[in-house]
């Protein structure tokens, strides 16, 4: 069995460059590489076209490399939780194509499997439908997106195996395997690395076909964008 576990996040980033197209995945907070972003945002590569379900929040997630102007173009989902991208965007600092979240995940999806593009009825009578085809099925029309793909996929797993197989919890389960799968070279960083049958087959999420590098995060702050609370009774 082929041993992918890399020992430095900067061995783990090897090879990324400016200009590069990256997926980070990740909902919200939730399941974001954490030590991969801040690695690349030390790294002073730039004009990247960065693809994710959000933009992280200022000081952190992608904020941190929306800070230095290193993201060219995002693609996304939601970004209502960053002052500095809602600042850029209006200013025209930087290309933002917005998706709806279903289309966007399945996007991944199609990447990851080969398929080159599908038809949706999801966003067709909005903006996201301009210069895009049309056709109807059932009686009903949908617009044909494109599946997505990158130069590299960023994804943090709960528990992973030297093999490169990955077991996701909770929310981080949304778009991490999908991404996972969409990418030339995909790492995965994790909380607990275990050797190569340790993990149950039954409850691997990705296998490690899709994986190419795998290393044991550092530290994982696993912030909360917005905290609710309510007083005692």
């Amino acid at each position: 069995m082929i041993n992918k576990e890399i020992k430095t996040i900067e061995e783990a980033i090897a090879g990324v460059k400016s200009g590069m197209t990256f997926m980070f995945g990740g909902f919200g907070l939730s399941g974001i590489p954490e030590n991969a972003i801040k690695a690349i945002s030390n790294s002073g590569i730039k004009n990247l076209t960065c693809i994710s379900n959000n933009a992280g929040i200022d000081g952190f997630g992608l904020g941190l490399l929306l800070e230095k102007k290193q993201i060219k173009k995002m693609i996304s989902s939601y970004v209502g939780e960053n002052a500095e991208f809602e600042r850029q965007m209006l200013s025209n600092e930087i290309e933002v194509e917005l998706i709806p979240q279903g289309s966007l995940a399945e996007r991944c999806r199609a990447g990851g499997a080969g398929i080159p593009a599908f038809f949706t009825p999801a966003g067709y009578g909005t903006e996201v439908q301009m210069n895009k085809e049309v056709r109807v099925f059932n009686g009903k029309k949908h617009i044909l997106e494109h599946a997505l793909i990158s130069d590299f996929s960023f994804v943090k797993a709960w528990k992973g195996d030297t093999a490169g197989n990955l077991i996701f919890k909770g929310t981080a389960r949304n778009f991490n395997p999908l991404m996972a799968m969409a990418g030339k070279i995909t790492v995965a960083e994790v909380e607990e690395l275990v050797p190569v049958g340790a993990l149950n087959p039954n409850e691997i999420h990705t296998a490690g076909i899709f994986v190419q590098r795998i290393i044991k995060g550092d530290v994982f702050e696993k912030r909360i964008e917005n905290r609710t609370t309510r007083k005692k009774n």
